[in-house]
């Protein structure tokens, strides 16, 4: 996924190329940095902020704020053992077919997050 968005206040459409690149609007109410590895954006007012994906079409974001607690679906069923396993196939997949560069990149906290919520769910439906 390209690092791209919108500006609703001045409909300028942005794109970080690299971890280095830095852009605004010519308004100024919003920013990308980060290119596709870090993916960073700020704005003043987050209601004139939007994704862009690789088609034009533009994606809205949901913004959490720091310390937010995310929600929970309390609808779902917990996933079953197997269901966890394939989630991990899944992700093991995905790695498998990115390009060899992108192997060495550093994970974040929150891929080191995902992983362990997974082992923890797959301990305890062992029980």
């Amino acid at each position: 996924m390209k690092n791209k968005a919108k500006c609703k206040l001045c409909n300028e459409v942005l794109e970080s190329f690299h971890e280095f690149d830095y852009v605004s609007c010519k308004c100024g109410e919003i920013s990308i940095s980060g290119g596709s590895i870090r993916m960073e954006c700020s704005a003043k007012d987050w209601k004139n902020f939007v994704r862009v994906d690789e088609a034009g079409n533009e994606i809205p974001v949901k913004v959490i704020e720091k310390n937010q607690p995310l929600e929970k679906n309390e609808n779902t069923e917990p996933l079953n053992r197997d269901q966890l396993i394939e989630s991990f196939e899944f992700m093991v997949k995905n790695l498998e077919n990115l390009p060899q560069n992108a192997l060495s990149t550093p994970i974040s906290h929150f891929d080191l997050y995902s992983f362990l919520i997974h082992i923890v769910a797959i301990l305890k439906s062992e029980k």
